[in-house]
C-alpha cells in the first residue's frame, strides 16, 4: 500500500491552484497513493473531474482541518506526506496533529510546492529546508520544492504514459465528439483559446483573418465577450463546454496553435508540443513581467533568430507589455502549420523537457533521500 498523502489547496482565483492540484492527487492515487485533498472549495471538481472521483482520492473540506478534534486522522491514519501548495499556510489544528504524530515518532514529510516560474531564484531555492523553531508546528521541517524547467528544478508535473497517448491520439475523432465533426475544412487552422478577460480579443480575430481558421474558445467570460463580437468572415467560432482535464489535454493535442493562461494549462501546452502563446496572470505590482522575459529566455534559447524575435513580439503584445511600442500596432502571428519552424521549435522544447524526470518522480526521490537521512 502506498503513502497516505495530505494535499492542501486554497482557491484564490481562476483555475489554476485546484487543477495543479486535481492533477498532482490524480497521478499520485494512478501510482497506488492514497491522497487526502484538502479544498477551501471544491466546485471546480463538478467539470474538472466528469467521471468522478478516483478510487484513492479523498476530497476533504478546508474546514475540517481547522477543527481542534480531526476526527479520524488520529494515529489510525497517519499522514506521511503533507503539501501545502502555493504557500496555502495550513491550519493550525493540523500542524498540532502533525506535532502529534512526530512525537509518537511518525513525523510527516512537509513540501511546500511553490508556484513554477523560470527566474534565476528558483534553482536557487529548490530544496531548501526550513525548520520550525517555534509555534504549533515546532521541531518540523518544511521544505521548497519548486517545479521548473531544468535539470536543478523540480521539473514538470507529466504522468506516465502521457506522451504515449498523444501519440496514439485522433484529433478528428475528438472533434467530432465535441460536435465539430466535419467542420474543419482542408488547409483550415484549428486554433484553442483559453484566456483571462483583459486579452485582447479584437486584435486576435484580426490575427486570425489571414485563413480559414477553426476557433475552439474555452467556456467562461471571454466566449462570451468573443460572441459580441463581429467575426471576420474566414474565421469560424465553435464555443466549447467545460472540459475535465483529460479532455483539455485532446483539445491542446488536436490544435495548431494553442492560447493558454495560468500555470496548468500553460504546462499541458508544453507537453503538447504545439506552438502556443501564454497569458502570465497579471501582478498589481509589475511582477508578471520578468516572469513572463524569464521564461521566453529559456525557452526560445535554441529558436531560430527569426522565430524568437516573432515569439517574443506576440507574447509581449498578448499580455499588454508592448501594445504602446511603434512596432507592435498589430498582433502579427508565426506560421505554425505542419513543416513550420513553430511547430519544430515546440517539438524540441518538449523533448527536452521530457528528457528531465517528472516532478512527481523527483518529489518521491527526495522523499526517499530525507526518509533515509532521518532514520
Amino acid at each position: 500500500m502506498g503513502k497516505q498523502w495530505d494535499l492542501f489547496c486554497r482557491v484564490i482565483d481562476n483555475f489554476g491552484d485546484i487543477g495543479v492540484s486535481w492533477r498532482l492527487a490524480r497521478d499520485l492515487a494512478a501510482r497506488g497513493e492514497q491522497v487526502r485533498l484538502w479544498l477551501d472549495d471544491a466546485s471546480a471538481l463538478a467539470w474538472m473531474a466528469p467521471q468522478g472521483i478516483p478510487p484513492g482520492i479523498e476530497i476533504k473540506a478546508w474546514e475540517q482541518a481547522c477543527r481542534a478534534s480531526l476526527g479520524p486522522l488520529g494515529p489510525q491514519s497517519p499522514s506521511d506526506v503533507v503539501v501545502e501548495t502555493f504557500g496555502c499556510e495550513l491550519p493550525e489544528a493540523f500542524l498540532h496533529h502533525m506535532a502529534e504524530q512526530a512525537a509518537q515518532g511518525h513525523a510527516p514529510q512537509w513540501i511546500n510546492l511553490e508556484y513554477l516560474s523560470a527566474e534565476p531564484y528558483v534553482e536557487r531555492s529548490h530544496g531548501l529546508n526550513s525548520p520550525q523553531f517555534s509555534g504549533p508546528a515546532r521541531g518540523l521541517n518544511k521544505t521548497f520544492f519548486y517545479p521548473g524547467f531544468t535539470p536543478r528544478t523540480g521539473g514538470l508535473l507529466r504522468e506516465p504514459g502521457l506522451l504515449q497517448a498523444q501519440t496514439a491520439f485522433e484529433p478528428q475523432a475528438w472533434l467530432a465528439a465535441q460536435g465539430v465533426a466535419n467542420q474543419a475544412a482542408s488547409g483550415e487552422r484549428i486554433v484553442s483559446l483559453f484566456a483571462y478577460p483583459n486579452a485582447p480579443l479584437p486584435q486576435l480575430l484580426a490575427a486570425l483573418a489571414d485563413r480559414p481558421t477553426l476557433l475552439l474558445v474555452c467556456a467562461g467570460q471571454v466566449q462570451a465577450d468573443i460572441q459580441r463580437l463581429s467575426l471576420p468572415a474566414t474565421l469560424r467560432l465553435h464555443a466549447l463546454p467545460y472540459l475535465g482535464q483529460d479532455d483539455f489535454d485532446r483539445l491542446l493535442w488536436a490544435c495548431d496553435l494553442n492560447f493558454v493562461r495560468g500555470e496548468d494549462s500553460f504546462v499541458r501546452a508544453q507537453w503538447a508540443g504545439k506552438p502556443f502563446v501564454w497569458q502570465i496572470y497579471s501582478q498589481d505590482d509589475g511582477a508578471h513581467a520578468p516572469k513572463l522575459e524569464a521564461f521566453m529566455d529559456l525557452w526560445l534559447t535554441q529558436a531560430p533568430a527569426g522565430l524568437a524575435s516573432q515569439w517574443r513580439a506576440v507574447w509581449r503584445y498578448w499580455n499588454a507589455l508592448a501594445r504602446e511600442d511603434a512596432g507592435a500596432k498589430r498582433l502579427a502571428l508565426p506560421d505554425t502549420a505542419a513543416g513550420s519552424a513553430a511547430l519544430a521549435h515546440a517539438r524540441q522544447w518538449r523533448e527536452n523537457l521530457a528528457s528531465q524526470p517528472d516532478l512527481l518522480s523527483q518529489l518521491n526521490a527526495h522523499l526517499l533521500k530525507h526518509s533515509h537521512k532521518s532514520s
